[in-house]
Parts: structure tokens; sequence; C-alpha cells
């Protein structure tokens, strides 16, 4: 059979889309993005276990993505972890004061990820603030230590 160049181009096209496309894919589960950074603001939290929770984690808010997890480092004062995450600057001036934040989990691979939740308070979240009312992640470890110990006492 003979080769012609149109076979070869479409072949090599169909290659290069084939890389782009995997390419796009590895960015998109790592969660790095192509995009030009947004204007941002920074809160932070403090949680008792964070379980498997990793910087540049999302930050959601009824299921929409609105920023990443900054950092994360012990509190040396009380000894929890202090969770820095950068939100969108639209939010900015938005949160009240009493907001919740907690640990979820998303996904058969168990992603975590951190869920904002507003409150009713007329005072708001400024650049910096710290969310007080946080709830930690659910270490299935502890969950089956806990119910594996009730059956044997029961």
């Amino acid at each position: 059979m003979k080769r012609s160049k149109t076979m070869e181009f479409g072949v090599g096209l169909f290659m290069l889309a084939g890389i782009v496309g995997l390419v796009f894919l590895g960015l998109r589960v790592s969660g790095l993005s192509l995009s030009a950074p947004t204007e941002t603001f920074r809160l932070e939290a403090n949680f008792a276990n964070i379980g498997s929770l990793k910087p540049r984690a999302r930050v959601t808010m009824a299921g929409v993505t609105v920023g990443r997890v900054e950092s994360i480092e012990l509190d040396t004062e009380w000894f929890d972890a202090r969770v820095v995450m950068s939100l969108d600057s639209k939010l900015e001036g938005e949160l009240s004061r009493d907001s919740t934040a907690a640990i979820l989990t998303a996904g058969l691979l168990g992603e975590q990820y951190v869920g904002l939740s507003t409150g009713g308070d007329p005072e708001v979240l400024e650049n910096g603030d710290t969310i007080r009312d946080t709830q930690s992640a659910l270490v299935l470890e502890e969950l089956i230590q806990q119910f594996v110990s009730s059956m044997a006492s029961g």
C-alpha cells in the first residue's frame, strides 16, 4: 500500500490532538490551570483534623468552586491545623462573620475540599479574617475503629 502525504498529515494531526487532550485532562485533574490569575482575598480557618486535605484543594460554596487552599500549617498555640484559603475577590465583604467551613469528601477517590456555608450575621468577613465555626474531616479509619469498639463492648 502506498502512503500518501494526506494520510500521514491526518495521522499527525490525530496524534497532536490526542497529546493536547491528554495535557488538558492532566491539568484539569491536577487542579492547575492556564488561565490568568484573578484577584483574590484570603481567609483562614482552624480545624482539629484536616484528613488528607492538600494545598491547591478546591474551596466551594453551594457546589461552585470559589477558591483554592493556599497553605496548611500547624497552629503551635492551639495545635490545630490552620488552613489559609484564597477566595475570589467577588466574595469579599459578602461572607457573614458566622459563616462555616467544613472539610468534605467528593468522588470515588476521596478528594477532600473545603465547603463554605454563609450565615446570617450582618457583619462580614474581611481579608485576613478567620472563620471560627469549622467542621473537621471525617476520617474513615476513626469511624471504623469506633464501630468495632462499640460492637466489641455491646
